[in-house]
């Protein structure tokens, strides 16, 4: 396990609480947060009803009591499964209806249209209830089961991404993604084990600052740095996959990302970033005597 983090001077400030079930103030340590998993699936009917009951079985025992005594802060106050149905062909709306009974914690959402695992990706951030997401993919070549060494190894950090220990993949696609993964690193002067990993857990309201593309989805523990999160990187399982075939191939998984990869690069080098010496503070509106001056923050941005 690693942890990694960029120049704090472009860190945009600590992480606030978001529009989560639960209520009143306090921190993840003290009081437990809502977990929102965010599935994007297509086509992938076969497989639910194992993904589901693995990752309800890998996070029931950290919402309950005994859980914080297992590791510091590590309790959760609930979560809920979001299956992001990105315009299915197959039987998966049914497959999920019938789910929802034995799974309370279950939520699909289904879209419109297929729009991509990118855009159905960040449909589920926006639609999530909770302060903290997980990604997982649907092909069942995750482990749920990594969720919990995730979220544990979260204290002291604002996010936590998997590397893959041993891929479970073809040998022409370990060498694809190994190169890649070093490609990467080197054009963004960043140190990620696996970025193409998909098992993931980071805070609601950051993934909401983050931009989001066609293809943003393989970039989102790069994008965080970006951000300026303090990450923890934690060695994760993979499996062969089960059911059905890949919806990738050499465009979308090889070149496209090249291109793709430029583009973030350009983002990171175009970012605005500031630091204010001071600012008065939000009460100095009111007709009462100047209020005294605000620490310092610094922040990140896009150039427009």
């Amino acid at each position: 396990m690693s942890s990694m983090r960029q120049d704090p001077s472009h860190r945009p400030g600590p992480v606030g609480r978001t529009r989560g079930p639960s209520s009143g103030e306090g921190s993840r340590r003290e009081c437990g947060a809502w977990l929102s998993v965010v599935v994007p699936a297509k086509n992938e009917a076969a497989g639910l009803p194992q993904l589901v009951e693995e990752i309800a079985r890998a996070l029931r025992p950290l919402c309950s009591p005994a859980a914080a005594a297992t590791a510091a802060g590590a309790r959760l106050a609930g979560f809920e499964i979001m299956i992001i149905d990105d315009g299915s062909t197959d039987s998966t709306p049914e497959v999920l209806e019938g789910l929802g009974e034995a799974y309370p914690e279950l939520r699909p959402v289904r879209l419109a249209r297929n729009v991509g695992q990118s855009a159905a990706t960040a449909a589920g951030f926006r639609e999530a209830r909770g302060d903290w997401l997980a990604t997982l993919d649907a092909d069942l070549q995750n482990d749920p089961a990594d969720l919990a060494a995730l979220w544990q190894a979260l204290p002291g950090h604002d996010a936590a991404l998997g590397w893959r220990v041993k891929r479970e993949d073809v040998w022409s696609k370990r060498i694809i993604s190994r190169w890649a993964n070093r490609i990467r690193n080197a054009v963004l002067g960043q140190s990620i084990r696996d970025t193409g990993c998909s098992v993931r857990i980071f805070p609601r309201d950051m993934a909401l600052r983050l931009p989001m593309f066609y293809g943003a989805h393989r970039f989102l523990g790069p994008l965080l740095l970006r951000e300026g999160c303090r990450i923890v990187q934690v060695p994760v399982t993979h499996r062969p996959r089960p059911h059905g075939e890949s919806h990738y191939n050499l465009w979308n998984r090889s070149l496209r990302v090249v291109i793709d990869l430029f583009g973030v690069a350009w983002l990171m080098r175009r970012s605005v970033r500031y630091e204010l010496a001071a600012t008065v503070a939000d009460d100095a509106l009111s007709p009462s005597p100047p209020a005294p001056l605000s620490p310092a923050r610094r922040g990140v941005g896009q150039e427009l």
